[in-house]
């Protein structure tokens, strides 16, 4: 006989169903039917886990948000400053490798772009809490936290066109490594 999952561990395993559903069809496209048929429960019982569709959708971006924040801050390990941009650049760079967290930040970011006020509040609050954790963790002016940051979204970019199969120069250009002096000629007086 099968072993009875607790509330908690169904929770678990459709929020891990429903982060690989929504990274790659979004919130509009994602079906909870289809959730719920791949945890092999019944759709009301989706709802009656998450509330809505929507819900569920944010609880799964905001996941993707809090691991990336929480491994970025782990790998500054203490160090601040450049240091720590650099350690916490490295990780977020590997952390592309997985493609729901990155696709679910995506996805979130173009719904709430899509004009979802409630979506947009919600992904503001997680960006919000990975900002703060960088400027918190790297001591730094917020124009080198927002350099650094929009670096990111460069490699979510590269990341979500999967560039490094695309062996064209502008291709091999926008991948090129961000060294930490880059950042040394960006003050609050170069950024008015």
């Amino acid at each position: 006989m099968p072993t009875r999952m607790s509330g908690q561990e169904r929770r678990e395993q459709v929020l891990g169903i429903a982060e690989e559903e929504f990274a790659a069809a979004g919130l509009y496209g994602a079906s909870t039917e289809t959730i719920a048929r791949r945890a092999g429960i019944t759709q009301a019982y989706v709802f009656r886990l998450f509330g809505t569709k929507k819900l569920l959708f944010l609880e799964c971006v905001d996941a993707a948000f809090e691991r990336m924040r929480l491994a970025m801050v782990a790998a500054a390990g203490g160090a601040s400053g450049v240091e720590a941009l650099a350690a916490m650049g490295q990780e977020y760079n590997d952390m592309l490798a997985d493609r729901t967290t990155l696709l679910l930040q995506l996805q979130g970011t173009a719904a709430a772009a899509a004009g979802d006020g409630e979506v947009r509040d919600a992904v503001r609050a997680s960006f919000a809490r990975l900002w703060q954790s960088v400027a918190d963790t790297a001591q730094l002016d917020p124009v080198t936290v927002k350099a650094f940051l929009a670096f990111g979204m460069l490699l979510n970019t590269n990341a979500a066109l999967d560039l490094p199969q695309v062996d064209e120069p502008w291709s091999h250009q926008a991948r090129t490594r961000i060294k930490p002096g880059l950042f040394a000629h960006i003050t609050t007086d170069t950024n008015r």
